[in-house]
């Protein structure tokens, strides 16, 4: 019997679990992380990992992170390529400074959300630009 309750809704005894695998999920990317370890509350479901476990959990989730973010940078430079757009135009028109643009596909900097938004719906309707850029 364990002491254990769960973080989550606080019932007691969550059930252990060994040598399991979970799939990290992050941007519709997925990585398989296997032989994970730790406690599942039969309540709620709640996980917590044991300490490896944890971390490995984590560097997984972490790798897609970044996985996710390359393919955003490569995203809003090919969008601002097919606008025929500067880096510089591209900042102007979303408000930000004169490089964000190229610190966003450098990586430096993570664009807001409603910029990579505005880029994707630019590119399903260039049309659109035209409203945005005056004449």
């Amino acid at each position: 019997m364990t002491d254990r309750h769960c973080g989550e809704c606080g019932a007691s005894g969550p059930v252990r679990f060994d040598n399991t695998d979970f799939v990290v999920e992050h941007s519709g990317l997925k990585k398989s992380v296997a032989g994970l370890s730790g406690w599942r509350c039969a309540e709620c479901g709640e996980i917590e990992f044991d300490a490896d476990s944890a971390r490995r959990y984590a560097a997984a989730g972490d790798e897609l992170v970044l996985q996710a973010r390359e393919a955003e940078r490569a995203e809003i430079r090919r969008i601002r390529r097919k606008l025929g757009l500067s880096q510089a135009m591209a900042a102007r028109l979303t408000g930000g400074g004169h490089n964000a643009f190229s610190r966003y596909e450098r990586g430096e900097a993570v664009p807001m959300a409603a910029v990579v938004n505005l880029f994707k719906l630019l590119d399903r309707h260039p049309e659109l630009l035209k409203e945005l850029i005056p004449s």
